[in-house]
């Protein structure tokens, strides 16, 4: 397959399920001078962000239908969770989307952007847990690796010492056999590729201790030394559509795939997981914080538009209604989240709790 053909844009994925009936159109002039125009309306729930995230969004988006009779269903986008952040961020009003969905926390230069842009409320929820999973065809070779072992694979500039020769996974550990190293995963603009970064590259770069001490030393320098990800071919950028992931690791039984846990554990019949550190990926593992790749699931929710969007609390209420251990988001692929953790989740959205900025980074 031509490199050209698998770097391919994946359309943005959209989800908006019918209703019977509609909502009566609602103005966001009520959110005062944040309105960003006056007059403008809208009457149904828009969310962007996470494609990890999507699948869970769009559940609750049918249970929502389900329970709230005439009310219109969500919209729901896979804009990554980057991208997400900056629609979330542009503004409040109808013109910009209630709920951005992250699969990595808010970071605070995202934060000071919605600030500045006058979304000035953030209601922060984790949702739940879920794992960065690393992924093979059933036909695959059965690798083992590690963080140290993915970074000198992918890095671009590893340990700083010029750049990536590796060409097969023999060339990164003798362990290994000599197959092209081949990966599968998500654009800058994912928060998979965040959590990427922050567990997996970032851990390995750690294993020569000149990185710690270039951490202190210039944090830019250290950030693009363990982050910066190879661009001749060996990492391929597979857009927001983890499903094409899928579908390439299909066609190319020696390739990796990197995306969230759900999809390794919608597709088990055709996949098989890559254990990090000798731990697999699992409901488990991940629940516990075991496997090296477990991360929390976010929702970020405007406050000022919580009275002017109709539906937006109950929203938020299905959400939290089905996010425990039995609930239909597990049901899905979601791990659930600890049981303090689901607490103090569930408390947020019944307060609508304001996230305090200084706590990100």
């Amino acid at each position: 397959m031509r490199l050209a053909a698998l770097m391919m844009e994946v359309p943005v994925k959209k989800f908006a399920l019918l209703a019977a009936t509609t909502a009566s159109v609602f103005s966001l002039a009520a959110c005062g001078d944040q309105s960003g125009g006056a007059g403008a309306t809208r009457d149904q729930i828009r969310a962007v962000g996470s494609s990890t995230v999507y699948p869970f969004a769009t559940a609750v988006a049918e249970l929502f239908v389900q329970g709230n009779a005439g009310m219109k269903s969500p919209i729901v986008e896979s804009t990554g969770t980057g991208g997400g952040m900056k629609l979330f961020c542009a503004g409040v009003g109808a013109q910009h989307p209630d709920i951005a969905d992250a699969s990595r926390r808010m970071k605070k230069a995202e934060f000071d952007q919605c600030q500045a842009n006058g979304v000035k409320d953030i209601i922060e929820v984790q949702v739940g847990v879920d794992g960065l999973a690393f992924a093979e065809s059933k036909q695959g070779p059965g690798l083992k690796l590690t963080p140290k072992i993915v970074y000198e694979a992918l890095a671009a500039n590893p340990y700083g010492k010029g750049p990536n020769k590796a060409q097969t996974w023999k060339d990164v550990d003798p362990s290994l056999p000599a197959i092209a190293i081949s990966v599968f995963g998500p654009p800058s603009t994912s928060g998979t590729r965040d959590s990427l970064a922050e567990l997996i590259l970032e851990k390995g770069c750690q294993s020569d201790e000149a990185m710690k001490a270039l951490k202190e030393k210039n944090e830019d320098e250290y950030k693009a030394t363990c982050t910066r990800v190879r661009e001749d071919g060996k990492y391929v950028d597979s857009g927001e559509n983890d499903n094409l992931i899928v579908q390439k690791l299909g066609a190319n039984p020696n390739a990796v795939g990197v995306f969230g846990y759900s999809f390794l554990e919608e597709n088990k019949d055709t996949l098989k997981d890559v254990p990090i550190d000798g731990v697999e990926a699992t409901y488990e593992t991940v629940s516990t914080g075991q496997y090296p790749g477990a991360r929390p699931l976010y929702i970020y929710v405007k406050k000022a538009h919580m009275t002017a969007i109709p539906g937006l609390q109950n929203f938020l209420n299905t959400f939290a209604a089905n996010w425990n251990p039995d609930g239909a988001l597990t049901k899905r692929g979601m791990v659930a989240a600890p049981e303090d953790v689901r607490k103090k989740s569930a408390e947020t959205v019944k307060a609508l709790t304001v996230l305090d900025g200084s706590q990100l980074k």
